[in-house]
């Protein structure tokens, strides 16, 4: 099934977030919200100073709310795009290995975050804008060329792909440790970057063996 993204209107999100407007979406399913293509295939990063936020609860805060409205389909393409190199038979046994770990690690943190912004009272999706978005994502274009690589080629494309997407992913990390206030969101923020700083230097390490 082919999955879309669509760009994020970080104040417009702000403002059904508050309004806790907006559908829920099963975000378990790997499925994401479409975006718009650009030449580069990744969209860029914008999330709220921690001043603008005003506070959503006694233990969270809209930074952290945010944080996971945003980071549940990022994770969600990670998990897909490791499904992708997973179902390919002449994959290089050390990338199926990383692409395996990736799912590992990402796919309960989706559930983590699904349980938080249920128990915060707030939807798992922020509502469809125009505007800002998420950091690394990648395009529908990408995603097919990924579906449609075959052995070394397939192997090198996740890699410069998820080397992308795992930027995206501790830029907003980094954001959500700067202006969070949930202790559990933090440090999950924190744990994002250093897993996948350290398997962006793994990933480098396995591009330079192929």
């Amino acid at each position: 099934m082919k999955t879309t993204f669509k760009t994020l209107s970080i104040a417009a999100a702000l403002a059904a977030s508050l309004g806790l407007a907006g559908c829920a979406a099963n975000a378990g399913s790997g499925s994401s919200m479409p975006m718009d293509h650009g030449s580069s295939g990744a969209m860029s990063s914008s999330m709220p100073s921690a001043s603008s936020m005003p506070s959503a609860g006694a233990d969270h805060n809209q930074a952290d709310i945010m944080f996971a409205q945003m980071m549940i389909p990022h994770h969600s393409q990670a998990v897909e795009m490791s499904d992708i190199i997973l179902a390919k038979s002449d994959v290089p046994a050390e990338v199926t290995a990383l692409a395996t770990k990736i799912k590992g690690a990402q796919a309960p943190e989706i559930e983590q975050m699904t349980g938080w912004l249920s128990g915060w009272g707030a939807p798992t999706a922020m509502s469809d804008h125009s505007g800002h978005g998420m950091s690394g994502m990648v395009d529908d274009a990408g995603i097919d060329k990924l579906k449609s690589a075959t052995g070394t080629e397939a192997a090198k494309l996740f890699l410069e792909q998820m080397i992308g997407h795992h930027e995206g992913a501790i830029d907003m990390a980094q954001q959500e440790i700067g202006a969070g206030k949930s202790p559990e969101a933090v440090k999950l923020g924190h744990d994002i970057v250093d897993a996948q700083q350290a398997e962006i230097t793994q990933m480098k390490q396995l591009l330079a063996m192929l």
